[in-house]
């Protein structure tokens, strides 16, 4: 069963890089490219669309985390990404820093 759009856009959230690990170490990570909404990768994979899959993973918009993303982010683990979870998959994707506190916890 596919999630609606809205649906799934609702569940759209924050996550710091800590929270994000243990997806990391299970495999099930991936990094969307600022460039591209969340909510539309998201959907794309609960429709097991291959093709718009294939063209984002291609295009280098769509793919596991590198060793120097993991790196950096180790490096500073209240970084704080937009989160969304497509079983088995958590999409992450990098927020915006033009506001500085949007983009590491200051707690």
């Amino acid at each position: 069963m596919t999630s609606s759009r809205e649906e799934l856009a609702l569940t759209v959230d924050e996550a710091e890089w800590g929270w994000l690990r243990a997806h990391l170490e299970r495999g099930g990570l991936i990094v969307v490219d600022k460039d591209v909404d969340i909510v539309d990768v998201g959907m794309k994979i609960a429709a097991n669309d291959t093709a718009a899959i294939n063209g984002w993973i291609t295009d280098g918009k769509l793919a596991k985390p590198s060793a120097g993303e993991i790196a950096a982010w180790d490096g500073t683990r209240s970084k704080r990404f937009l989160s969304l979870i497509v079983s088995p998959y958590v999409l992450i994707q990098e927020k915006s820093c033009n506001d500085a506190k949007s983009c590491v916890s200051t707690q």
